[in-house]
């Protein structure tokens, strides 16, 4: 393969590439505002209000799901729409998704089945091809863990005295995930790649036929004025 083949192949691997990336940019900011909605409503549902006195306020968690979940997504939706595909851009939507999955665990008050939220989380962000998005979701969610974990361990792990190996499980489990997602990610790029060296390989085929049809013509238009 020559060099302008290997040029073209890189074009069409990164022209993808960037029409992927700029799709998934967008379902995650559709993701995001669902999540953002569904976090309000399980917070209104579960604890709409308390008692201070002989006052009747709104809880906590709806402040922290009105206010926190909007500082969470507004962001990452506006870099979705208007700078769809950037490297940027992805990292601050992993982190961001990771963050949501995190508020709507503390929404719940722990509850294990909310934990399945951050796998099918790496699992989408995965749809990115870029294996250090990955990267950035497990630190974003580890730290996570592990500074509630000592902080305030009843909104990650349900309870007030965990075991001090609950957050090297949860990690252990994440870990496990990143392994074969990072791995489709590689897997995901090189066929990308093989099929712009394919593409590009038949596009110059087919540029050298249409030269040599054309010198073919020429010839034969000369042997006929010739005639």
């Amino acid at each position: 393969m020559n060099s302008d083949t290997a040029a073209r192949a890189t074009e069409l691997s990164s022209a993808r590439l960037l029409e992927r990336r700029s799709r998934v940019d967008r379902m995650f900011a559709v993701l995001l505002a669902v999540q953002y909605a569904a976090g309000i409503i399980g917070a209104l549902t579960v604890s709409p209000y308390a008692w201070e006195g002989k006052v009747h306020v709104v809880h906590m968690h709806v402040w922290i799901a009105v206010v926190g979940g909007a500082g969470i997504v507004i962001l990452p939706i506006l870099m979705a729409i208007f700078r769809p595909g950037t490297l940027l851009t992805r990292h601050v939507i992993a982190a961001s998704q990771m963050l949501s999955s995190a508020l709507l665990i503390h929404l719940t008050g722990g509850r294990i089945e909310t934990h399945f939220h951050v796998f099918g989380s790496l699992a989408f962000l995965a749809f990115y091809l870029d294996w250090q998005v990955i990267l950035t979701a497990t630190v974003v969610v580890a730290a996570d863990h592990f500074l509630r974990g000592i902080f305030w361990p009843e909104s990650v792990y349900g309870v007030a005295n965990p075991e001090w190996w609950r957050f090297l499980e949860h990690a252990g489990w994440v870990v496990f995930e990143d392994v074969f997602l990072i791995w489709s990610c590689i897997l995901g790029r090189r066929e990308i790649e093989s099929s712009a060296t394919r593409e590009a390989q038949i596009e110059q085929l087919s540029e050298q036929e249409q030269l040599k049809t054309a010198a073919l013509q020429m010839a034969l238009a000369e042997m006929q004025t010739a005639v």
